[in-house]
């Protein structure tokens, strides 16, 4: 059955690259997007992305600007994360009805899509209103022209400054490339930054090695274990609980090569993860 739209108001900002014939009412829906991000970034920071100095990350804004709906809200070498925008329920509409990706991962975003929302265009409202959390898609800066997979803070509690965090990668060809790890520093670093977060979690099934491995090398603690908390493959599993805080997460941002402004650094040299 259909679900009922979240309650709450969230902000947003107008696409201009949305087509007139979308169902999405973009007018409407500018003024939230607008104070969403008009309080997350100064106005000097709300410019035509892709402007700024010459470099190859720069070249990469500009034909993002030029090819993709959305507003990048943050850069890395090897990803970008935009906004949500409807045209991206097709994805999550495919990478719900992968078994393999609800064994390794299984999201409640794309569970609550596929089973309560049945896949109806609402669930992008029930998203965009839900003040508990925040969806952003993770995009590869080169050889992929669609989303790649999405990354979400949720149970967002900004008073005691923790929310889970989770990291979905849903192409599989984009699997294995570091594009994950980089997606979760990034949200992370975001959730710090504009939400002032002091604490952010995330679990893993026991034999979720990539995503075990993926933690970590963000610098994730081990904090405990729900024993037998899932059942897969006819067999319970145990859920590995992690946790990270500010000061770890600022620690990790001062050796990180990773985060780059919008518009780009002059110079910049892209290096593995």
């Amino acid at each position: 059955m259909r679900g009922p739209g979240a309650a709450g108001e969230r902000a947003g900002r107008e696409d201009e690259l949305i087509s007139r014939e979308s169902s999405w009412n973009a007018n409407a829906e500018s003024e939230r997007l607008r104070r969403q991000f008009g309080i997350l970034f100064p106005d000097p920071m709300l410019k035509v992305r892709g402007d700024g100095p010459p470099s190859p990350a720069g070249d990469v804004a500009h034909a993002v600007a030029e090819a993709e709906p959305g507003m990048v809200i943050s850069r890395g070498r090897r990803v970008h994360l935009r906004t949500f925008t409807p045209t991206d329920l097709e994805h999550l509409a495919r990478w719900a009805e992968n078994p393999d990706l609800d064994r390794m991962v299984g999201s409640e975003l794309l569970q609550l899509y596929k089973d309560v929302y049945e896949q109806d265009s609402s669930f992008f409202e029930a998203v965009l209103t839900d003040t508990t959390q925040i969806v952003l898609v993770v995009m590869a800066n080169e050889g992929w022209p669609v989303p790649i997979g999405f990354v979400r803070l949720f149970n967002i509690h900004q008073s005691e400054g923790y929310a889970g965090i989770e990291t979905v990668i849903g192409d599989a060809r984009a699997a294995r490339r570091g594009f994950g790890v980089q997606a979760s520093r990034l949200m992370g670093y975001y959730g710090v930054d504009t939400l002032g977060l002091r604490r952010l979690e995330a679990k893993a099934y026991e034999y979720n090695a990539l995503s075990i491995n993926t933690l970590r090398r963000n610098g994730f603690t081990h904090e405990g274990t729900l024993r037998k908390a899932t059942l897969r493959d006819g067999r319970y599993w145990d859920i590995m609980i992690f946790g990270i805080l500010k000061d770890e997460i600022e620690e990790q941002r001062r050796r990180d090569r990773y985060l780059l402004p919008l518009g780009g650094v002059e110079g910049a040299v892209i290096e593995s993860p």
